[in-house]
This record gives structure tokens, C-alpha cells and sequence, in this order.
């Protein structure tokens, strides 16, 4: 019966329901008053043909607003927002729906306008930014790429777009750890670098993959560095050759001398400046060249306290103070540790020896790492910030290269070194953090049977 009784007629039916009281009494009243059965039946006819006509303009006036309001709704669902209704007064109940409806329209129509306003300038960053960005859908099918990622495929976005990662030989960078750095990709040489993240549209799962091309970077690193290393090499070997230049030229016009008696002690002088001066430059060319050939550590458990009482024992004339802490365990380069750490020393015991002050050394436990503390009484850093610059030194006979070849050794063991000046009192600290390991298990022999 639901389906039979639609809404217009449903609609009709209530009214000609309504208007039924009023028919059936005009019939009565017209039955009783009029005498002629003629005349009785026209106005029955007109009561009822009245009746009809209001019925049906109500209806059509109803279902044609209903109507409207079903087409602005229709135009709203399919994404046009020019559409809209009139005799919006909000004084008549179905016009304040029209006046919803209209004003729901325009909020749209601005949410939309943004969203491509949007979505152009995403587009467009994403064209001119020189990384290259691609987007995979759960599928595992190229959805979006840019031009920085067609060039890096060397291939137009037409013939990419709905292609596999496995085709594309991408399919190894939507699993694994990221970032991470690839040394290379699609045969090209790197270094890359490779980030992932996960995002939703249109309510799916989709991939997003961000590829740096590093070599810029690093050729220019690399420029820089050797720039800083030509002008280092150039001040110290011209600050060796040139006395040493003045001196053999000054030797050649002593030489022109007749009595030798005249000009031996002056050759003895000058080859002893000539002699300390190479003594000089050979010094940092080796320094140099050990910075520049530190092997990579030989990692294994190392028992920090045991450490600290290996370097300690070394150079025991040096006062320094142990503060004992847990029996921790690192993993790393025992040999290059102990280097490390007799660096640090040596550094805090030339300063401490300034104000006559102390040395110490401790360590503590800090989540997932290890942290080593040397402490000095010293005058305290003037300028950190040339601290680990290679080849600077404040010192007269020092080789510029300690600290750094400290942080090089902390570095190589997924470790950070840093020097700051102490809080609350005169002096230095140097702090070493390493990660920390679980102790080796020690093997129980069993006694044989």
C-alpha cells in the first residue's frame, strides 16, 4: 500500500479528508434548503469540483516547492553551487529550508573555492620543489608524481601514473626503516635520501614517498671542506717555508764570507731554526694525516669501569679523581675509547694546571645510553665555538686536532661529545654519551662427567 500512496497522493487524499466535513454538510444544507433535486445536485457538483481545485493547487504548489528543494540538494550533492532557490522567507517554513538550503550553497561554494585555491598552490610547489615526490595507492599503483620525480625516473608522468612499484623498481622503498640514506637509485650514483609517511584520500590508505637527490649537497660540502683544508695546509706550510727560505738565504750570503770562524755559529743558528721549523710541519702533516686515516671501531662489549681504570693507570702523576658509578657496559673500540678518553684528560689536566685546581672523571646511566663526565678546575672555555675546528688550537705547541679527532671516535660509536662550561663553579666539562648494552653473559663451564 506504501508504494501505491505516494506523497502527492498521500497529500491529496488528507485534504479531500479535511474537506470532506464541510462537502457533507453543504450536502445536507443543500438537501434541506433547495426544493428542486436539480438544483441540489448542482451545488453538491460545484462543492465538490471547488473542493478538487483547491485540492489540486495546494498539491501542486507543495510538490513543486518540495521539488525545487530536491533539485537544490541534487545540484549541492553533485558539486554545483550556482544553483538557487527562490521565495527564500524564512517568515514561511518551507521558504526558511530554501534559505538554508541557498545559504549552505554559498558556504560550499567558499569551502570549495579554497579547496582548489589550495590544491592549484599544493600543485604547484610540488611541480617547482626540487625533490621528488611520489605517492602510491594501497595497491601499490603510482597516483601522484612530480617533475622532480619524472626526472628521476627519466620518464613523462603519462607513462608512470597507474604503474606498479615493482615496474618502477620502487617496490624496496615502500617497506623498511626511514629516513634512511640510499647510495644510489634507478642506477644513478647518490647519495639519496629516503622518507615515508602514510596518508588517507578519499578515505584510502596511500604512501607517500619524499627522495632528496643529496649529491648537490654534498658536492658542495665536500667543495667547502677542501677549501678549509687547502687553506689550513697553506698557513702552516708557508709559516715552515718561510723562515725556513729567509734562513737558507741568509746562510748562502754568510757563506760568501772568507773566514769561516766568522759564520759558523751563524750557520749553527740558522740550521737549528730550519731543523725546529721541519720538525714543526712535520709534526702536523702527521697529525693530519692521522686525523684523516682513523680506522673504523671494532665494536664489542666494553665495561665502562674497567675502562676508566685502564686509562687512569696510565699516567697516574696526573692526580685525577675517580668518581665512582653502576657498572655499566658500552659497545665500542676499546683501543680508541681509551685514546678518546686520554685526550680528554690530557685537555683538563693542562687546564686545571693553570688555576691548580683538580681533575675528575664519572660516569652515569641515562636512558639507553651511558654518559662519561670529565670535569676540570680550570680557567674555563673563552670561545666555544672553534672548539672542534680542525687544526685550531689557543695552545703554542698543540696540533689543532684533539677534540676533533675525540668527536670523530664518539661519532663512529653512535655517540656525541660535548664540551660547556661548568654550572656553579670555575671550570670545564666534557661529556662523552655512548649507547649502553646489556653486560656479555659469562659462560659456566660444566664440570665433566
Amino acid at each position: 500500500m506504501g508504494r501505491i500512496l505516494t506523497f502527492e497522493r498521500k497529500l491529496a487524499l488528507g485534504a479531500l479528508v479535511a474537506t470532506l466535513p464541510g462537502l457533507v454538510l453543504a450536502g445536507v444544507l443543500a438537501w434541506r434548503a433547495l426544493p428542486s433535486g436539480a438544483l441540489r445536485w448542482v451545488l453538491l457538483a460545484t462543492a465538490f469540483a471547488a473542493s478538487a481545485a483547491v485540492i489540486a493547487r495546494l498539491r501542486s504548489r507543495l510538490v513543486l516547492r518540495l521539488k525545487t528543494l530536491s533539485n537544490l540538494v541534487s545540484a549541492l550533492r553533485e558539486g554545483d553551487y550556482s544553483v538557487r532557490g527562490r521565495d527564500a522567507e524564512r517568515a514561511d517554513p518551507v521558504g526558511e529550508v530554501v534559505w538554508e538550503v541557498n545559504a549552505l550553497g554559498d558556504k560550499l561554494r567558499t569551502v570549495r573555492l579554497g579547496e582548489l585555491e589550495a590544491s592549484a598552490l599544493l600543485g604547484q610547489v610540488l611541480e617547482e620543489i626540487d625533490v621528488a615526490i611520489f605517492a602510491f595507492d594501497g595497491a601499490g599503483l603510482l597516483r601522484l608524481v612530480n617533475r622532480a620525480g619524472a626526472k628521476l625516473l627519466q620518464r613523462p608522468p603519462s607513462q608512470l601514473l597507474g604503474r606498479d612499484a615493482a615496474s618502477l623498481g620502487m617496490e624496496g622503498l615502500l617497506e623498511g626503516e626511514t629516513p634512511r640514506r640510499l647510495s644510489e637509485f634507478g642506477g644513478q650514483g647518490g647519495p639519496y635520501e629516503l622518507r615515508r609517511s602514510q596518508f588517507r584520500r578519499e578515505g584510502l590508505p596511500h604512501t607517500l614517498l619524499v627522495l632528496a637527490d643529496l649529491r648537490r649537497v654534498v658536492r658542495e660540502e665536500e667543495r667547502a671542506a677542501w677549501q678549509r683544508i687547502v687553506r689550513v695546509l697553506s698557513h702552516e706550510i708557508n709559516n715552515s717555508l718561510a723562515p725556513i727560505q729567509s734562513i737558507a738565504a741568509s746562510l748562502q750570503a754568510v757563506l760568501g764570507r772568507g773566514d769561516p770562524s766568522e759564520w759558523v755559529d751563524d750557520v749553527r743558528s740558522g740550521l737549528t731554526v730550519v731543523a725546529r721549523r721541519s720538525e714543526a710541519l712535520s709534526r702536523f702533516l702527521a697529525a693530519y694525516a692521522r686525523l684523516a686515516k682513523l680506522p673504523p671501531p671494532t665494536l664489542a662489549p666494553v665495561s665502562v669501569p674497567a675502562l676508566v681504570q685502564r686509562v687512569i693507570a696510565l699516567d697516574r702523576t696526573q692526580g685525577v679523581r675517580v668518581v665512582p658509578g653502576p657498572p655499566a657496559w658500552v659497545r665500542g673500540d676499546t683501543d680508541q675509547l681509551e685514546q678518546l678518553l686520554i685526550n680528554l684528560l690530557k685537555n683538563a689536566v693542562e687546564a686545571a694546571s693553570e688555576t691548580g685546581g683538580g681533575v675528575s672523571i664519572g660516569w652515569e646511566e641515562a636512558p639507553g645510553e651511558v654518559e662519561l663526565v670529565v670535569s676540570d678546575e680550570g680557567p674555563g672555555l673563552l670561545d666555544s665555538r672553534n672548539l672542534f675546528v680542525p687544526f685550531y688550537t689557543t695552545k703554542p705547541a698543540g696540533s689543532g686536532i684533539g677534540l676533533v679527532l675525540c668527536r670523530q671516535i664518539a661519532e663512529a660509536h653512535r655517540g656525541t661529545l660535548s664540551l660547556r662550561n661548568a654550572v656553579g663553579r670555575r671550570g670545564c666539562d666534557a661529556r662523552l654519551r655512548l649507547p649502553r648494552v646489556a653486560p656479555p653473559q659469562q659462560e659456566v663451564s660444566l664440570p665433566a662427567s
